[in-house]
C-alpha cells in the first residue's frame, strides 16, 4: 500500500530524511517514532504530496507521489501536526466544506458526514462553532476532515499532541477502530500508545532508518540487553562504580528508585547488592524485566546515526 525506497529530504546543506526505506502493508498500523527532528513529519508530508522530496521514490496506492501526486491525495487522509481548523466555520458546515474540496455530490456529501459524524463522536458537537470545542474535540474534527473522502490510507503527524489522558484514549480507541479497513501510518511521542495499535514500528533517528519490526521482533531483538529495576529503603545511594562500566547507563527515576541498563545480557544484580550492602541501604526490589518500548527507543536513538 506504501513504498518509500531510498528517500531524501535535503534543506540547504541538512539532510531532514537520508536515505530512507520502509513499506507498510494494506490494513496495516504503522507507528512512526523519532526524537524531535528525526525526520518524522517531512517524510509525511512527503508522502502526501505537500513537500518533494529531493531523492528517492515514494508510491502510495500503486501511484506514484512525485507523478501522480492529484492520485495519491484522492487516496490520503492527512491530519497535520497542528491540525489547521477554520475556527470561525460550524463542524458541521467545516465538513461539507471539506467534502466539497473532494468533489462529492451533495447526496454523498450528505452520507459521508453523517457517517464521519458518528464514527468520530461529533454528534453533540457538529452544530458548534469549531472555536468553542475543546482540544480534544478538535482533534476529532480534524480527524474527521482526514476521513471525509473515505480514504485507503491514513496519515497521523502527532493526533494526541495536547490532550489529556481521556482523550487520548478516545483517539486512541479511534486510530484502532479506523485501522480495521484502512492503512495508517501516525507519529507519537506517546510510546504506549503506539506500543498498544501498532502492527509494526518504524523507528528514525536524524533521517536514518535504525528499526522497522513488529513489537515482538523489536523486543527479540532487545534481549541481548539486561534492564534492572531497584529500589532502595534510603535516598543518596551512590552508584558510580556501575556508572564508570563501558556501555552501562543508570537513569534515576526518583530519589530511592532507578533503572539500570547493560548490554550483552551483563546481569549487574550481584554487583549492585555488594553497592547496597557496603551503604547499609536495604533493597525494597531488585528485578530483571523486558526491554519496553521506551528502553528500546532510548537506546536506538540515544546516540547520532
Amino acid at each position: 500500500m506504501i513504498s518509500v525506497s531510498h528517500l531524501t529530504k535535503v534543506y540547504g546543506e541538512q539532510k531532514a530524511v537520508n536515505d530512507l526505506s520502509f513499506s507498510v502493508e494494506k490494513g496495516q498500523i504503522l507507528g512512526f517514532l523519532g526524537p524531535n527532528g528525526a525526520g518524522k513529519s517531512t517524510t509525511m508530508k512527503i508522502l502526501t504530496g505537500f513537500i518533494s522530496a529531493t531523492e528517492g521514490h515514494v508510491e502510495v496506492a500503486g501511484f506514484s507521489v512525485a507523478e501522480q501526486p492529484l492520485e495519491v491525495r484522492k487516496r490520503v487522509g492527512y491530519l497535520p501536526e497542528n491540525n489547521p481548523l477554520y475556527l470561525d466555520m460550524y463542524v458541521h458546515e467545516f465538513l461539507d466544506y471539506s467534502a466539497r474540496m473532494y468533489r462529492m455530490g451533495s447526496k454523498e456529501r450528505k452520507q459521508r458526514i453523517a457517517e464521519v459524524i458518528e464514527q468520530t463522536g461529533l454528534g453533540r458537537e457538529q452544530h458548534k462553532q469549531i472555536r468553542m470545542l475543546s482540544k480534544g474535540y478538535r482533534q476529532r474534527v480534524g480527524l474527521s476532515q482526514a476521513l471525509i473522502h473515505n480514504p485507503e490510507v491514513l496519515i497521523l503527524d502527532e493526533p494526541t499532541t495536547g490532550l489529556d489522558p481521556n482523550q487520548i484514549v478516545d483517539i486512541r480507541s479511534l486510530i484502532r477502530e479506523v485501522g480495521k479497513d484502512k492503512t495508517v501510518i501516525f507519529s507519537s511521542h506517546v510510546l504506549s500508545e503506539v506500543e498498544a495499535i501498532s502492527d509494526r514500528i518504524v523507528i528514525v533517528n536524524r533521517g536514518h532508518l535504525v528499526a522497522n519490526a513488529s513489537m515482538a521482533e523489536l523486543r527479540e531483538s532487545a534481549q541481548e540487553d539486561t534492564l534492572i529495576s531497584l529500589e532502595v529503603e534510603k535516598p543518596g545511594l551512590d552508584l558510580t562504580a556501575l556508572h564508570e562500566q563501558e556501555q552501562v547507563l543508570v537513569k534515576q527515576l526518583n530519589e530511592r528508585s532507578y533503572s539500570i541498563f547493560s548490554p550483552n545480557q551483563v546481569d549487574l544484580r550481584r554487583e549492585i547488592f555488594d553497592l547496597c550492602q557496603k551503604q547499609d541501604n536495604a533493597i525494597f526490589s531488585l528485578n530483571r524485566k523486558a526491554s519496553s518500548l521506551e528502553d528500546i527507543f532510548r537506546k536506538l536513538t540515544q546516540t547520532p546515526s
